[in-house]
């Protein structure tokens, strides 16, 4: 049986909702991701770990600057001391173009014992001090590599997906196909988008067109495990297919805003074995980001209610926003400074936002003397009042103008 550790997306260099750190001189938030990782280390280091898979993106963007470079690189000394790393370049490590090098190519270059830098489809095998495991790395898809050769020009956007889509299959096959001539424990490591995954707040800061990769083409038994990073929502795509194998994004090990809020972070222990593999999802202490909402509509005492919510949250070092549904009565007994003070009582990491939503009456959304308005230009301002598109607004009116004129 073979010990692994299986994580990815650490994102070093996302600062949004943090602050300048004391002791460090990072952002809290640079610093959020790396406790995660140390996490990770940690519980890997007691556990005696075989092999550590990282899925890929290292860094924020793809120049991250060398103080972040720094601190994955201590990080990467001290997971190598342990055992045999492979680092997956994903399309955050990506260079911007094919000549320069990506951001984790350094430890190729400088050869960095128990590192292999997974940087193309290529099957590796790898000894562990439990036995040899095969590892199919397969990065990140660059079109220019994938399609070089193909004939690409007057070709759609969705054909030149489709060519892409067929290319890496037939990459992936060959993997399964070399894999399978060993009986050796076998794993299989992307950064992609599967189909069927659920996303996360990866969207956001996505780089690139995604072209996904086919569920059906991973599900193969030849593979005991494929360890999967691009996606941040951790999930099992297999759970419920016979005779496959676990297809598992770890997720990302940080929250990076609001969208996942409610998402559990960590990565997966694997114990390795050939037809026999089990394996867990290991949560970490991510900092929690907490959506408080409030209705004071209608309220005499707004401030006393805003209050009574804050209280009731256990709210200490998390990024907390606050939403509060108000009425034209009472919006102006909302006291900013008074609301933020609160927060900061609570000890919050970070107060993100104090957004009021205001109940306005109909005739107020209306806009001013909407007597002169002929029924047309009314019925426009309606439409605009609740937040409808232009495109859908102009086929709208264009309908009800031939209403009317029918009706007149």
């Amino acid at each position: 049986m073979i010990r692994m550790v299986h994580f990815a997306d650490v994102h070093i260099g996302m600062e949004n909702y943090g602050r300048t750190d004391p002791e460090t001189g990072l952002s809290t938030r640079v610093v959020d991701f790396l406790r995660r990782m140390d996490e990770m280390i940690d519980y890997a280091r007691q556990r005696d770990v075989d092999l550590i898979i990282f899925a890929g993106d290292a860094f924020k963007n793809r120049q991250p600057n060398p103080t972040f470079q720094r601190e994955f690189a201590w990080r990467v000394r001290d997971m190598s001391e342990m055992c045999p790393v492979v680092l997956l370049v994903g399309n955050h490590d990506l260079p911007t173009t094919l000549a320069r090098a990506s951001a984790i190519e350094i430890y190729d270059t400088l050869a960095v014992p128990n590192v292999l830098v997974g940087d193309d489809y290529e099957l590796h095998m790898i000894q562990t001090r439990s036995g040899p495991v095969q590892v199919a790395t397969a990065p990140y898809p660059i079109r220019s590599r994938i399609l070089d050769g193909v004939q690409t020009h007057g070709l759609s956007i969705a054909e030149v997906d489709a060519l892409m889509q067929e290319n890496i299959q037939l990459l992936l096959r060959s993997l399964a196909r070399d894999a399978s001539k060993s009986s050796v424990p076998r794993v299989l490591t992307g950064h992609f988008t599967v189909t069927g995954a659920l996303f996360g707040s990866e969207r956001n800061v996505m780089v690139g067109r995604d072209v996904a990769v086919l569920l059906s083409e991973l599900a193969d038994p030849t593979w005991d495990y494929v360890a999967l990073g691009h996606i941040h929502k951790h999930q099992n795509m297999t759970v419920k297919m016979h005779n496959a194998p676990p297809v598992v994004y770890s997720g990302s090990m940080e929250r990076i805003d609001f969208g996942e809020e409610g998402d559990e972070k960590g990565f997966c222990w694997v114990e390795l074995e050939r037809g026999h593999t089990h394996w867990e999802f290991v949560p970490v202490s991510a900092r929690p980001f907490v959506t408080l909402r409030v209705d004071v509509r209608r309220d005499a005492d707004p401030m006393q209610k805003v209050f009574d919510v804050i209280q009731k949250h256990a709210l200490e070092e998390a990024i907390v926003r606050m939403i509060i549904q108000a009425d034209v009565d009472n919006e102006s007994r909302l006291q900013d400074t008074a609301i933020y003070e609160a927060l900061r009582a609570a000890k919050v990491s970070m107060v993100a936002a104090v957004q009021k939503d205001v109940e306005r009456p109909l005739r107020a959304r209306l806009g001013a003397s909407p007597e002169g308005l002929s029924s047309l230009e009314l019925l426009e301002r309606y439409l605009q009042s609740k937040d409808i598109g232009p495109e859908r607004i102009a086929l709208l009116l264009e309908r009800a103008e031939a209403f009317f004129a029918a009706e007149g």
